[in-house]
């Protein structure tokens, strides 16, 4: 693997009008958006073998944890990381820690959710990205591995993260943060988790999170148009891709027809987003998601939810995960992490 990994970040060193005219001759544009010439390579490199005979849980999760392998970054400097376990009503759920040299004592714990679906991902896969943000926030972070589908379909992996974000804020003291107060992030069903974690802390008359971080978030299964069938095909997240996520992630029917309209499913579908924590949104241009998460930016901030938000046209979903051979999604998370440390000092973090 390592051999392999050289040889592609040699290719990825080529110049833009080398690597394009490898992967297919002319560049990949969707809704006026040109993709990332490192992308389209990998995409190209990825797809031209063709789709596998059968999707299945263990194919994707394996090529998941590979392509990290193969292009996610290195931990950062200055930033320890610590593996543990979170103890909670009957259940253990992995996690792990990370601690800046730089820690403010002021600066809450971010809790992180993995993308993946419901169905893939794991602490690998926001390893580098978990980094960036503890060492340039200045704060703890704790990335959660919950609960994955079909074994273990919706609600398991949204409650293990509601109540890892409770026992977090519980216990920041333990990671050298403030008491009582925690962040949330995460990106893709990251960041559906995390949007769900703030309206369920409101429902349920408790404090909001510090801060929400949502990167490319799910934010409704309902959505068909718009970005969801321009960007249909895009790598690596494609509709069919989403589908598939979906049919393994949600119980079967006999639950209900409209478990689509569930809020703790398609946050986006809430009557009201007013007195939400303040959120960073972040989308991706090449991404079916990438609208609904325009969106779903836009309704906080017509709640008067102070938002920040922002589109890498040039990137895809998942450019979280390639900090180390995309140099474009490695300055896109540095300059997420830079937005997260601005709204942190702004709040006094």
């Amino acid at each position: 693997m390592s051999l392999q990994k050289t040889i592609i970040n040699l290719l990825l060193k080529l110049p833009d009008p080398i690597l394009v005219s490898m992967a297919g001759g002319k560049p990949v544009v969707r809704d006026g958006r040109t993709l990332d010439a490192r992308f389209q390579f990998i995409a190209h490199s990825v797809t031209k073998r063709g789709p596998p005979p059968e999707l299945t849980k263990e194919f994707a999760r394996q090529g998941t944890e590979i392509l990290t392998m193969l292009f996610g970054g290195p931990l950062e400097s200055g930033v320890s990381c610590q593996d543990r376990t979170l103890e909670l009503e009957g259940r253990s759920i992995p996690a792990r820690s990370y601690r800046p040299s730089n820690q403010n004592p002021l600066a809450p714990l971010l809790v992180f959710y993995h993308f993946g679906g419901g169905v893939v991902g794991s602490l690998e896969t926001c390893h580098a990205l978990c980094s960036i943000l503890a060492k340039t926030i200045g704060c703890p972070v704790l990335s959660v591995d919950y609960r994955l589908a079909p074994e273990h379909p919706w609600p398991a992996g949204l409650n293990d993260a509601i109540d890892s974000y409770l026992w977090a804020r519980d216990h920041a003291q333990e990671f050298g943060a403030p008491a009582g107060v925690a962040a949330v992030g995460g990106d893709s069903m990251g960041g559906n988790f995390s949007a769900i974690i703030a309206q369920e802390m409101q429902r349920r008359e408790l404090p909001q999170p510090f801060l929400q971080l949502l990167i490319y978030p799910a934010t409704t299964i309902l959505e068909t148009e718009g970005s969801m069938q321009t960007c249909a095909d895009a790598y690596p997240l494609t509709a069919d891709i989403m589908a598939w996520f979906m049919a393994n992630y949600l119980p079967n029917a006999t639950l209900g027809p409209n478990l689509g309209e569930d809020l703790r499913v398609s946050p986006a579908l809430a009557p009201s987003l007013a007195g939400l924590a303040p959120a960073i949104v972040i989308t991706a241009g090449h991404d079916p998601l990438r609208d609904q998460g325009k969106a779903y930016a836009e309704a906080l901030e017509a709640a008067d939810v102070k938002v920040h938000y922002q589109c890498y046209d040039s990137l895809a979903h998942g450019f979280t995960a390639y900090t180390g051979g995309v140099p474009a999604a490695d300055r896109a998370c540095r300059e997420i992490a830079a937005v997260a440390a601005r709204a942190y000092r702004a709040m006094g973090g």
